[in-house]
């Protein structure tokens, strides 16, 4: 009982602080503070998890599907801003 109720508000404090995120981040493209793109790319671990979810079918498979493929990007990217870096593209 007491776990149940854990995990619901702990669901709860992770939703409201994703809206608060979400409204802070459409103020400051509306006042100017912060460029589109950037808010933008924060929805591409979204599209990934419904992406593997439509694929999967389960929210555990598709969590952990998005979790090694944003680490992919993730080594992809320092592999291109490192060898950008040292090549001085």
């Amino acid at each position: 009982m007491i776990d149940t109720l854990a995990i619901g508000l702990g669901f709860g404090l992770i939703i409201i602080g994703v809206i608060g995120i979400a409204i802070g981040g459409v103020r400051n493209v509306i006042t100017g503070k912060s460029d589109v793109k950037r808010v933008v790319a924060l929805l591409v671990p979204v599209a990934v998890l419904g992406i593997t979810y439509a694929i999967f079918g389960n929210w555990g498979e598709a969590g952990m599907a998005t979790m090694l493929i944003m680490m992919g990007f993730m080594v992809v990217g320092i592999l291109i801003t490192g060898t950008r870096g040292t090549f001085k593209f």
